[in-house]
């Protein structure tokens, strides 16, 4: 969309991975009684349904439509539809011009945004209370009465193509990132390029985008998520009035390929005269809170905490302060999927550290891990951080809006975010051991080396990561 607000090709850092792995902690399931955001639901007649996460701290509401659809859910042969679609979401409907939606929220001091994903496409603004029912009257139109022609469509596949030749062809790290990510799965579509493949990009058509929109966007494929000032007794009539007027829409069935078994790690090596630094990662498939094993999602959240997790996890202390192999070194995973999750490791090398000599410094961390476990006094501080972030949670005015859409649109349940604290507390030093050692199964990855060309990097390059994880492009 208009503003790069792009999760994805953002999270180069570790601070930028710790603020993802601060939204992520309220994800994970549960049993009812610990309560992070206490949301109220109703679900209208045609399907929709709504959410509400109160909020009286100051007379402003975030307003949020979920749609449960992403990239993974794209037919065969037009990938990046899903993330076109939004775009053209912008373009105009009999009500309001092409251009004028985002106009008409700040003329009313708001803000708004959108972002796709693999699993699910969101649309947000941040507005004052009273002026609530003016950009639901507005969603709620676009939900159902988009116009869509060849004068507005084609011009704004031009954007998307340069959009992904500035944030991805054109970044060394992104690039890497996908193709990496492209390995890891064989056959599941979560290995698609979420803007898509260029060459599929360039024959997108206004026909295409115009079945996606008739196929996925309905009121029963909906979340509707609001937080902040206001009543669920004041914001059903709303909801009602605007969104429970609008047909339901044919029900929908997210066609997944099963990712088969793998037999062999695989590797990525990238060489680009625009790196600066060389970098090492690697992924690794691991479960959801949506897979057969989603008993090991929240070890694996307490284990990312404790192995990757800032300046006092375990890789830091010993790769960067021990040994000074590297100059940086963390761990990601965020387990709110349809399907499979991944479970990242990265590292950047100290100096003139070769890269080989980083990966066996790393695979010995790991060795570690699988071999000696880790122990009560790690598992007892990294629980307690992730509770703390829960709490912290609480504050943020949209983190519960977006916590609970995302979890919704993969299909967790209010409860399962609500409990995550419980299940946390719950974890024993076992569960988290052997989610370890079934997670880093090298047949299950990827390794991703990125490195200056052979001629030199190019005046004036820096480090250039691949992307980790995250929500997706907007």
């Amino acid at each position: 969309m208009r503003i790069p607000e792009n999760f994805r090709s953002k999270i180069r850092s570790r601070l930028a991975v710790t603020l993802l792995a601060a939204m992520t902690i309220a994800l994970a399931p549960g049993v009812l009684n610990a309560a992070v955001f206490n949301p109220q639901t109703a679900t209208l007649e045609n399907g929709m349904q709504v959410v509400l996460v109160e909020n009286h701290r100051a007379p402003v509401v975030t307003h949020m439509v979920w749609y449960k659809v992403g990239s993974a859910d794209e037919p065969e042969g037009v990938s990046g539809i899903a993330h076109f679609l939004e775009h053209l979401m912008f373009k105009g409907t009999d009500k309001i011009a092409p251009g004028d939606f985002s106009k008409i929220v700040a003329r009313n001091g708001g803000n708004d945004n959108a972002f796709t994903s693999w699993d699910y496409t969101g649309y947000f603004q941040n507005i004052a209370r009273d002026r609530l029912d003016l950009v639901m009257e507005m969603e709620a139109d676009r939900m159902t009465n988009l116009q869509l022609s060849d004068d507005v469509v084609l011009p704004e596949r031009d954007v998307i193509i340069e959009e992904r030749r500035s944030r991805l062809d054109n970044s060394p790290g992104a690039l890497l990132g996908e193709q990496m990510r492209a390995s890891l799965f064989m056959a599941h579509p979560y290995g698609r390029s979420i803007i898509g493949w260029l060459n599929e990009m360039e024959q997108l058509s206004t026909e295409d985008a115009l079945e996606f929109y008739r196929d996925w966007y309905a009121p029963n494929n909906a979340i509707l998520v609001v937080a902040g000032d206001i009543t669920m007794d004041e914001l059903l009539p709303m909801a009602e009035k605007y969104y429970g007027v609008i047909p339901r829409g044919k029900d929908m069935t997210r066609k997944r390929v099963k990712e088969p078994v793998q037999h062999a790690p695989r590797k990525v090596t990238m060489h680009d005269p625009r790196v600066g630094q060389a970098s090492w990662s690697r992924y690794y498939l691991a479960p959801s809170y949506n897979t057969e094993r989603a008993a090991d999602a929240v070890a694996l959240d307490v284990l990312s905490e404790i192995i990757g997790s800032g300046t006092t996890s375990r890789f830091f202390k010993s790769l960067v302060v021990d040994q000074e192999i590297a100059s940086s070194v963390g761990t990601f995973y965020n387990p709110v999927a349809v399907d499979l999750a991944n479970f990242g490791v990265y590292a950047v090398p100290r100096g003139d550290v070769d890269l080989a000599d980083l990966e066996q410094a790393v695979d010995g961390e790991i060795a570690k891990v699988i071999n000696d476990g880790v122990t009560q006094d790690e598992l007892d501080r990294a629980k307690q951080k992730l509770l703390d972030s829960a709490v912290f949670a609480r504050d943020s005015l949209s983190a519960g809006a977006r916590v609970l859409g995302q979890s919704l649109a993969v299909g967790l349940s209010v409860d399962q975010v609500e409990s995550w604290p419980e299940r946390v507390e719950a974890v024993t030093i076992d569960q988290v051991n052997e989610a370890a050692k079934r997670v880093f199964d090298d047949k299950k990855s990827v390794t991703g080396w990125l490195m200056p060309s052979k001629d030199g990097p190019i005046t004036g390059g820096g480090a250039a990561l691949p992307i980790t994880s995250g929500e997706g492009v907007h």
